[in-house]
């Protein structure tokens, strides 16, 4: 690649993050990738890349499936990761959509997540940086809105915090998402997950774990949510489950949430009841071994 390519410059690329995973009857699945096909296009939308069909897109992800199935590990938690993503090739020097473009999955076989169980994490909600805004990047899945969450990461780790929580970045009080994941709270028996306002990454597992909840009977509401909401009812015992979801992790559980000085433990501190029941029922569709709703699973081999 010519150094004054488009894309080491002004920052012009896009790209995903989805699983395989096989059965324990040798088949090999795919986790509703329409989705990530979805998503992606509407990325290169915003970010002037041409789009790609989407018999295109999915038939490109199974064959470099199928080519690499040997790849794809078996042990519990283990999958294979896939990372379809477009860069700018254009070699030139100035600020415009570029003209040609590489598309390119690359795969990676990954380990348990949780390899010594479904841990609670420690959550840092940040009140000095921002990441997104409405009409920025947020929504959409490119390089420049992780590179903009860093500086909060580095200081979140620094603290023993793993995550940092984003607020909004205008009014700097209402929560948005996580730096990997979208995030979930349980209040008083009610599912609350910020709304997708434009600045927010609508996640595929997000989706599903908002129809799993509806299907079990639970009040779901998206709706904007503050800090000072959850952290009052976390002192008066109605915040019950808190929860990230994500490629990574498919679920989350959080125990910890701190801003400032302040510091709320979600219930005892474990994994709630409902955080369990989502890990188990999409792992369980992804691997085989649940019957998930229509569409959600795309058999490669």
């Amino acid at each position: 690649m010519d150094p004054s390519c488009m894309v080491f410059h002004y920052g012009q690329e896009m790209f995903e993050g989805l699983k395989a995973y096989k059965t324990e009857d040798d088949r090999i699945l795919l986790f509703r990738p329409d989705k990530n096909i979805e998503r992606a296009n509407n990325t290169n939308d915003r970010l002037c890349i041409p789009r790609i069909p989407e018999e295109d897109f999915l038939q490109a992800l199974k064959e470099i499936v199928k080519v690499d199935a040997a790849w794809i590990p078996t042990n519990p938690g283990t999958s294979l990761y896939i990372r379809p993503f477009i860069i700018a090739t254009d070699p030139f020097l100035g600020v415009r959509p570029s003209s040609t473009y590489k598309f390119i999955i690359i795969l990676s076989p990954v380990g348990a997540y949780y390899p010594e169980g479904l841990n609670p994490v420690k959550i840092w909600i940040e009140d000095e940086y921002v990441r997104a805004v409405r009409g920025g990047l947020g929504e959409a899945k490119a390089g420049a809105n992780y590179v903009a969450s860093l500086k909060a990461q580095v200081k979140a780790h620094d603290a023993g915090y793993s995550q940092v929580l984003w607020l909004d970045g205008v009014e700097r009080k209402y929560i948005e998402e996580v730096g990997a994941m979208n995030i979930f709270f349980k209040i008083n028996g009610v599912v609350v997950t910020p709304v997708l306002n434009g600045s927010i990454l609508p996640g595929v597992t997000r989706s599903s774990c908002i129809e799993l909840c509806k299907s079990w009977g639970y009040q779901v509401e998206e709706r904007k949510i503050s800090a000072d909401e959850l952290f009052t009812a976390a002192k008066s015992g109605e915040l019950e489950e808190v929860w990230g979801t994500g490629t990574a992790a498919v679920v989350s559980p959080v125990g910890n949430l701190r801003k400032g000085d302040v510091v709320a433990q979600i219930g005892n501190g474990g994994i709630g009841e409902l955080s369990q029941k989502l890990y188990d029922t999409v792992t369980g569709i992804q691997l085989g071994k649940i019957a998930g709703p229509e569409g959600w699973v795309v058999e490669v081999l």
